[in-house]
């Protein structure tokens, strides 16, 4: 069996106990592989349930029209990460370290047999780093649904994966990436912070300014169509988010035990604290606002999963629904339309969470760090690097998807045109409703 050490499985050291690379000849870890096994396809569920929650917040006749941007980028981004995006995220540097590549790693031809050294195989391993790639640029829809061409957004989130998600990947992941080797241990990313949530909010918040507010914005009422179906996707994104973190220790260890005992609490503390704010500031809780609580708190502890202890991860949920409630006000005084909030959850979450977990890294994981860099290391050396590895996400997924859209729409008109909006995306691309109703509005 062939057992070559990849250098993809680099960026795994940090986060797997030591022992697991000490054999010579790595075999399989019937318990590790199981548990990634799970991760893959938990990380996979969180698709149609982003699909569920961003299809119960539109209007009636977008219903479907939205769902499908989740659906269709689990078909594009799956074919891409086959051919070439696992090839360009984990192979090593080319062209100066934009991005990598790795002909092994072209159309997965040259892992069929590999066991990692954390003892699962590397199929295992790409398809579970594919779900990464799936639900980023999904995530981007919601900043700019019920008013895009679906032609564009399919070319738009093949062209996005290629030239923004799989860069900024091998940037932090990669074992030679530059935010990999930033300080003692590299800016702390533990499964996307930066590399999903900061790259889609931001790059959903240029889309949404690029393409301008929808028709009516915003003084027509425009009502979601079915917030119980909103519950329930969001029931299924923390369920998925299990996976999408503590799946990312590559492991079935203490590692993932403390990635998902931090995401639990993290969840739940952002959804009581936006309860709380709801009920001071408007005299109500809201479902919608309990719901917008749990992701704010999921998208914040993303990055910091592995890192912090429990304590930490309340003080990152409460705080990050604390600022991307505020995000949000700001959002409706400033009137842009983001309109199902992409970069006031995502953005603005990953934002604080990849920020301010410097305050809350456990201790052996300082001492670590601390030992590499042969001296001290403080809270504020790695927020420095966090704050610039935030800084780099921010202004390369901007400037990419600017430039994305601007070539594109040269080619295709990206916004749906006025007949679509009226008619509603369900009807007029797909030729279907998602309910059986004459007169959707």
């Amino acid at each position: 069996m062939k057992t070559v050490l990849r250098p993809a499985l680099l960026l795994l050291m940090m986060t797997i106990p030591s022992g697991v690379f000490a054999a010579d000849t790595p075999a399989i870890d019937s318990g590790a592989a199981a548990w990634m096994l799970t991760s893959t396809a938990l990380v996979l569920l969180m698709i149609p349930g982003l699909a569920m929650f961003y299809g119960g917040l539109v209007r009636t006749k977008n219903v479907l029209g939205t769902m499908m941007h989740s659906f269709t980028a689990m078909g594009i981004m799956t074919v891409l990460w086959v051919i070439c995006g696992y090839a360009m995220a984990f192979g090593p540097n080319i062209l100066g370290g934009w991005f990598g590549w790795n002909w092994d790693y072209f159309l997965l031809q040259g892992i069929d047999d590999v066991i990692l050294e954390a003892g699962i195989p590397e199929y295992v391993f790409s398809m579970f780093q594919a779900k990464f790639a799936i639900i980023t640029p999904a995530l981007i829809a919601g900043a700019f649904a019920e008013r895009v061409s679906y032609k564009a957004y399919c070319f738009f989130i093949a062209l996005w994966g290629l030239l923004v998600y799989n860069p900024l990947c091998h940037w932090v992941w990669a074992p030679d990436g530059f935010l990999f080797n930033l300080g003692p241990k590299g800016a702390i990313d533990f499964a996307g912070g930066t590399v999903v949530h900061i790259s889609a909010g931001v790059s959903g918040l240029v889309a949404a300014i690029y393409l301008g507010p929808r028709k009516s914005f915003p003084h027509l009422p425009m009502r979601p169509s079915n917030l119980v179906m909103t519950l329930i996707g969001a029931g299924l994104l923390w369920v998925g988010w299990f996976g999408f973190n503590a799946g990312s220790s590559i492991s079935s260890g203490l590692s993932a035990a403390q990635a998902l005992t931090a995401t639990q609490i993290a969840a739940a503390a952002g959804a009581i604290a936006w309860v709380i704010i709801e009920g001071v500031h408007q005299g109500k809780a809201t479902a919608l606002g309990f719901v917008s609580g749990i992701l704010a708190g999921l998208v914040a502890i993303t990055p910091a999963a592995g890192v912090v202890q429990p304590a930490g991860a309340l003080a990152l949920g409460a705080l990050a629904t604390v600022i991307c409630y505020l995000a949000i006000i700001l959002k409706n005084k400033l009137g842009y339309d983001d309109t199902l909030d992409a970069f006031g959850i995502h953005g603005v979450g990953g934002i604080v969470g990849a920020i301010f977990l410097s305050f809350f890294i456990r201790d052996s994981w300082m001492a670590d760090a601390a030992s590499i860099a042969g001296g001290s290391w403080t809270a504020f050396q790695q927020l420095g690097i966090q704050a610039l590895a935030v800084l780099m996400a921010v202004a390369y997924s901007a400037f990419g998807t600017l430039v994305i859209l601007a070539i594109l729409n040269r080619f295709t008109k990206i916004r749906a045109n006025s007949e679509a909006e009226m008619k509603g995306l369900d009807n007029y691309y797909h030729g279907e409703r998602g309910y059986g109703m004459i007169n959707p509005s």
